[in-house]
C-alpha cells in the first residue's frame, strides 16, 4: 500500500521536526522565522504517521485501537492548532491579552487538549503493543516521551524537551516499520504478477 510509504515518511519528518523544535527551545538552534514557521507541523505530520500506524494495526488492534486512534488524532489536531496560535497569533498580541486568554477559556481549552492527547497516546500505545504489529520498544518510547511532551505547561522545560526527543525516536522507529510494511506488501504482489501467463 502506497499509504504506508507516505505515512512512514511523515513519521520521519515528524521526528525531525520534534528534534528541531527541542533544539530551538533549548537554545541549540537560533530563533528564526523559518524555525518558528515549521514548528506546528510536527503535530500535523505526527497525525499522518499515526493514521498509517492505525491502518497497519487495525486488523488486530480491535475497538481499543479505534478509540486510541480517535483520541490520539484529536489530541494531535488540537496540538497543531495550539502550536499555530503560539507561533502565529500570540506574538502579535500584548502580554496582558495573552495572559488573560490563558487564564480564561483559551487556557482551559489548551488543558483539555493536553489531557485528550495523553489519553489518546496511552490508549493507542496499549492497542499497538497488543496488536503485535509494531515494535514494543518503539511504541513505548513514543508513549513515555509524549506524556511530558503533551503537558508543556505542567512540566519543567528540560523534562518537556527530553520527552519530545524520546517521542521522536519512537515515531521514527515506527515510521521505519511502516516503510518496511510497504515493502512487504509490494513484494508478494510483484511475485504474483511475474507468475502470470497468457491464456491464449
Amino acid at each position: 500500500m502506497r499509504v504506508y510509504r507516505v505515512t512512514g515518511a511523515a513519521g520521519f519528518v515528524c521526528a525531525l521536526l520534534l528534534v528541531v523544535n527541542s533544539a530551538r527551545r533549548a537554545g541549540f538552534l537560533p530563533e528564526t522565522a523559518f524555525t518558528h514557521a515549521i514548528a506546528p507541523f510536527a503535530a500535523l505530520t505526527g497525525l499522518l504517521a499515526i493514521t498509517g500506524i492505525y491502518l497497519h494495526i487495525r486488523g488486530t488492534a480491535g475497538s481499543l485501537g479505534l478509540v486510541g486512534y480517535v483520541l490520539n488524532s484529536a489530541g494531535l489536531a488540537g496540538a497543531f492548532a495550539i502550536e499555530y496560535i503560539l507561533h502565529f497569533v500570540f506574538p502579535y498580541l500584548g502580554g496582558g491579552t495573552v495572559s488573560a486568554l490563558l487564564a480564561g477559556s483559551t487556557g482551559r481549552a489548551f488543558l483539555v487538549t493536553s489531557v485528550v492527547l495523553v489519553m489518546g497516546v496511552l490508549t493507542f500505545s496499549v492497542a499497538a503493543i497488543r496488536s503485535g504489529a509494531m515494535p514494543v520498544v518503539a511504541v513505548s518510547l513514543y508513549a513515555v516521551g509524549m506524556i511530558p511532551g503533551s503537558l508543556r505547561n505542567l512540566m519543567p522545560l528540560p523534562v518537556y524537551l527530553s520527552g519530545l526527543v524520546v517521542a521522536a525516536i519512537g515515531v521514527a522507529w515506527m515510521g521505519a516499520r511502516l516503510w518496511s510494511a510497504q515493502e512487504e506488501s509490494v513484494s508478494p504482489a510483484r511475485g504474483v504478477r511475474r507468475d502470470v501467463r497468457p491464456t491464449a
